[in-house]
């Protein structure tokens, strides 16, 4: 589990934070039985959010008593009976509880005299004299209006360091940020998934947007790397005060993300990768995606490489990015080719610095290659796949090159066709949506927004999977209502069932299913750099 980067130790918390949670705590821990709100249910989340790191540290510490820690969980677990009022809400607390836990037991980096700390912070929080004075848990959640003039003002205030828990300003546009690539060698990605965004978003808003809230899309650069992401989703927050982020682009970028969203509860829907990070089960609940994953991407290729190409596994090479999102593709191929009895050493990988086309040792290593390989399943993006195409196309003139939809379709395609056609012909992407070259419903809808809101803009496949996405959350903000709030967002997002875009097969999302997609479809260049639909299988 990876829930462990998402939460900031407790240690390093404000004193006003702190002073928040004891509080909540006594008066949870305390409270008398009441009837369960959605309110309470988002607290009780809060407090999972807070306390089960600090329950997970103290368990990987030896010298820590277990019937100490087991003394807060038995308290905790009392608090999820009384705020469930069903056993479907109870068992989904108690999950949530559960992975906070496993969080805080995974870090590496635990330090045992802090956790000591916390959890005494923790059991004197419990012990406390007040506690037996303080109001019960509906009261601190939502006071009436006489105990509210009596109540502890910590008791009855936001948490200081809270994100936008619950819904975005009442009247204001709805505003979704985007953390992307919009400089450096994977640019050209940014800039068509926030197209695709803005192009749906568009369409919503001449529609009357979300009962008369206009949607925008707030971007920020990062440039594909990882070190300026979060710096990039701060300032989306604390200074354009973000609802949620839809569409941001990379798997090792994504590794920042996502534990910063975890963190502060905010929607994390559609990112551009198709990384296990992502994809945890159960489904991190701030976490949605659209698109089928790589491993799914790369299963289909090494399948069709073989059954239908006649290829032999060892023929089968891999060059990837060597960062998380080379990782997840490579990962990919090597539990498919573990199906078929290959192991994982029998596999060559070849790999590239992320944001650069220095391609010479992959070269190297692939004519080295003491099998004949002729086939390579490419995990890169645009300009290192096409560096690399290039540099081998002479010595390997029958190579089969496939490419996993991150690429970047249309951008390889340019690439390829400045160095000639036959750099291009035959090249293999697999896509997460269908050929923008067809004529379904889902196809023909976007080329026509497209068109309108951007003229002069040409379809292309990274643009079609942000406006797919977007509308699928437009979907889910339309039921939610002009009353924003995350929690009842999310609920309806995974009320979701048989979305139908036109895209030829249904989208989904449940409690347990995040990824509305699994449907892989397959392309391939021609000699003018056109994407032609070809069967997988």
């Amino acid at each position: 589990m990876s829930d462990h980067r998402s939460h900031m130790s407790f240690a390093r918390s404000s004193r006003s934070a702190r002073c928040w949670i004891s509080i909540l705590l006594i008066a949870a821990f305390a409270g008398s039985a009441s009837a369960a709100t959605a309110d309470n249910l988002t607290v009780v989340r809060d407090l999972a959010g807070r306390v089960g790191p600090i329950i997970g540290s103290a368990l990987a510490c030896r010298d820590i008593a277990r019937p100490r820690v087991r003394a807060i969980v038995n308290n905790f677990q009392a608090v999820i009976n009384q705020a469930a009022s069903s056993e479907a809400e109870r068992d989904d607390l108690t999950r949530l509880l559960d992975r906070y836990v496993a969080g805080g037991l995974a870090n590496g980096r635990i330090d045992c005299k802090a956790a000591e700390a916390q959890l005494s912070y923790l059991e004197q929080s419990l012990s406390a004299p007040a506690a037996q004075s303080l109001p019960s848990l509906s009261g601190v959640i939502a006071p009436s209006s006489a105990a509210a003039a009596t109540a502890p003002a910590a008791a009855i205030a936001s948490p200081p360091a809270a994100g936008p828990v619950g819904g975005a300003a009442d009247n204001s546009d709805i505003r979704f940020g985007i953390v992307a690539p919009f400089s450096g060698a994977a640019r050209e990605l940014g800039r068509q998934m926030k197209l695709g965004i803005d192009t749906a978003f568009n369409k919503a808003n001449d529609a009357g947007g979300i009962e008369g809230r206009m949607l925008r899309l707030v971007a920020a650069d990062d440039g594909y790397e990882p070190s300026r992401t979060l710096a990039a989703m701060k300032q989306l927050c604390d200074k354009e005060h973000v609802f949620g982020f839809i569409g941001n682009v990379g798997t090792p970028t994504a590794a920042v993300a996502v534990p910063y969203v975890l963190d502060r509860r905010m929607l994390f829907f559609g990112a551009f990768t198709g990384a296990d990070i992502l994809r945890n089960d159960p489904p991190d609940r701030y976490v949605f995606n659209y698109r089928a994953s790589y491993s799914e991407e790369t299963d289909t290729v090494v399948r069709y490489l073989i059954k239908i190409r006649k290829l032999q596994p060892r023929q089968i090479a891999v060059f990837a990015q060597q960062d998380s999102y080379g990782d997840a593709g490579f990962a990919g191929v090597t539990k498919a080719m573990r199906t078929l009895g290959v192991g994982d050493s029998a596999i060559l990988r070849l790999g590239y610095r992320r944001n650069t086309v220095d391609v010479d040792e992959a070269v190297n290593q692939l004519q080295q290659a003491k099998a004949s390989i002729k086939a390579v399943v490419m995990v890169a993006a645009y300009r290192a796949a096409a560096k690399f195409i290039e540099r081998t196309r002479d010595a390997f003139p029958n190579m089969i090159y496939t490419n996993v939809s991150f690429v970047g379709s249309t951008a390889l395609a340019d690439e390829l066709m400045l160095l000639g056609p036959r750099y291009a012909n035959g090249v293999i992407v697999t896509q997460v949506v269908p050929a923008v070259g067809g004529y379904s419903n889902a196809v023909l809808d976007y080329k026509n927004a497209l068109a309108k809101y951007f003229p002069g803009e040409n379809p292309d496949y990274v643009s079609f999977e942000g406006y797919v996405a977007a509308n699928v959350l437009i979907q889910g903000l339309q039921k939610t209502g002009a009353q924003l709030d995350t929690e009842k967002l999310i609920d309806n997002l995974e009320a979701m069932r048989d979305i139908d875009l036109g895209l030829g097969a249904p989208l989904n999302f449940g409690r347990t299913e995040h990824q509305a997609s699994h449907k892989i479809w397959g392309t391939a260049m021609d000699d003018h750099g056109k994407y032609q639909p070809i069967a997988l299988e």
